[in-house]
Parts: structure tokens; C-alpha cells; sequence
């Protein structure tokens, strides 16, 4: 993807990448589904916009703030697979140096205890942001 002086103020969205960012939110994982319904959606977690799938880069991010440039990755088991955590922490190490932090759930994580990851995710926001 080529970057343009505006880049940064658009979070670095890639358009190309969007009929694929819409096919994968339409078949979503349960774990992605029950974390967007019961967690991220309609500003749940302090007020804070959250949007599904979104095309950074040259990745599509699970879910990103683009506020407080966070990115939330759900990982299915596919993950464990011999290569896959290599290329996840490329993909990592780019978003990263893009200035965005990842945090990473399993689906397990997701699906068993949604309670531990909705904590968690708002422990991080809220020490990342003076709340009023």
C-alpha cells in the first residue's frame, strides 16, 4: 500500500482491502461475534467507538479504536499452526510501527470468559486515557 502525507489522519485505511474486510464481517467467528455484541459495539466500553474488520495497512484489523489507535485481534486455533505466529507477529511488529498497540484474545478466551476480556480491555483503556 502506498502511504501519503495523509495516511495517519485517515489510520492508515486501505479502500482496496474493503470488499474483503466486508466478506469477513459478514462470516465472522462466534468468538468475533460475541465480542462485538456483548463488549465493542455501541460504544460499550467507556464510550469509545470500536469498528469491526477494519483495512489497515495491508491487514484487516478484528477490531480498531482508531481514537485511541488500539487494535483487538481474536485468534482461533489456526493461529498455532506452524507459520501462522510468525506472521502474526510481522503483521504485529507493522501495525505496531504504525503507532497502533494490538491486543490479542483467543476465542477460547472470548467465548468462555468474555467477562476477563471485557476487564481487561478496559483496564488498558483506562490507563491509557486521563477519564474525566
Amino acid at each position: 500500500m502506498k502511504t501519503t502525507p495523509d495516511s495517519a489522519h485517515y489510520h492508515f485505511y486501505n479502500n482496496r482491502l474493503q470488499p474483503y474486510a466486508n466478506k469477513l464481517r459478514k462470516n465472522g467467528t462466534k468468538a468475533e461475534a460475541c465480542l462485538w455484541k456483548y463488549v465493542l459495539s455501541r460504544r460499550q466500553i467507556l464510550g469509545f467507538q470500536f469498528r469491526r474488520q477494519r483495512p489497515i495497512l495491508k491487514y484487516i484489523a478484528d477490531f480498531a479504536c482508531l481514537d485511541l489507535k488500539l487494535i483487538i485481534e481474536v485468534d482461533g486455533s489456526w493461529h498455532n499452526k506452524k507459520g501462522e505466529f510468525e506472521k502474526d507477529q510481522i503483521r504485529q511488529q507493522a501495525l505496531e510501527a504504525a503507532g497502533f498497540t494490538v491486543l490479542r484474545f483467543t476465542n477460547e478466551d472470548v467465548l468462555h470468559h468474555i467477562n476477563d476480556v471485557h476487564n481487561a480491555i478496559k483496564a488498558w483503556i483506562i490507563e491509557q486515557v486521563e477519564m474525566p
